[in-house]
């Protein structure tokens, strides 16, 4: 097994005797009903461009058969149904009522025939090898127990060839604007949880596992290390998010 990193140890409940990978299931259960409102609410929908920008890297691939891991309520599936109308796009998740209320989406958007949902952890994923054209993960792996334990199953399931690509939040390295995402991230962002009556906790763990990621040229090596090829990244909205990309090889 992959050494745990630091970040592998932020967990959503202090008090709690369950590991990481439950804690991140049972928070993800509660808080699913006003997850996507919340969302597009703490974001200003600045994030809806986000997954947009991530999703057209893997335009020029024109990936016909697509993995979305941590795929939450959908919205990343969706968009690239939409974007790069592949024959086909999986998604995983640990949650069974994000995966719920996924399902209600897509179903209203018509796509059930292109868009399938599956519990599924995406630190053991139940493909085989070299079954994906292409995996993408929106804010997702940051919840991984294992990170580097995820990222290889990743490559697994790729096609040689194939591109990962990753969207994620990075801490801004400018001062000013740092230190306002601090404070919004840490005292404003669970406070207006709170007020949507979610779970404050789970937006605390936001901040925290955020903070604690490692995030650009560090994640960078970590793809390196594990085995993929042509890897970059690009930051969005004066460093507040990152799209990393990376490659198995031929």
């Amino acid at each position: 097994m992959s050494k745990p990193l630091p970040h592998d140890h932020i967990i959503p409940f202090k008090e709690s005797s369950q590991g990481k990978k439950e804690q991140v299931a049972a928070m993800f259960d509660r808080i699913a009903g006003r997850y996507d409102r919340l969302n597009r609410f703490l974001s200003a929908r600045t994030d809806i461009g986000w997954r947009k920008k991530a999703i057209l890297h893997l335009k020029k691939d024109n990936p016909k058969k697509i993995l979305d891991i941590a795929t939450g309520t959908a919205d990343m599936a969706i968009l690239a149904c939409k974007l790069l109308d592949p024959d086909k796009i999986t998604g995983i998740d640990i949650s069974q009522q994000m995966l719920e209320h996924g399902k209600k989406k897509v179903d209203k958007e018509q796509l059930v025939d292109k868009i399938e949902l599956l519990r599924g952890d995406s630190e053991a994923i139940n493909f085989s090898e070299n079954t994906f054209d292409a995996v993408m993960a929106a804010f997702g792996v940051r919840n991984f127990e294992n990170l580097e334990k995820g990222l290889s199953e990743i490559l697994r399931v790729l096609k040689p060839g194939s591109q990962l690509v990753i969207l994620e939040f990075s801490k801004p390295k400018q001062t000013a604007v740092r230190g306002f995402y601090n404070l919004y991230m840490k005292i404003v962002a669970p406070r207006v949880a709170r007020w949507f009556r979610q779970n404050k906790e789970a937006y605390q763990y936001l901040f925290e596992s955020a903070n604690a990621f490692p995030e650009r040229r560090q994640f960078v090596d970590i793809l390196k290390k594990l085995g993929y090829h042509d890897t970059g990244y690009k930051s969005l909205s004066l460093g507040i998010c990152c799209i990393y990309t990376g490659r198995k090889p031929l």
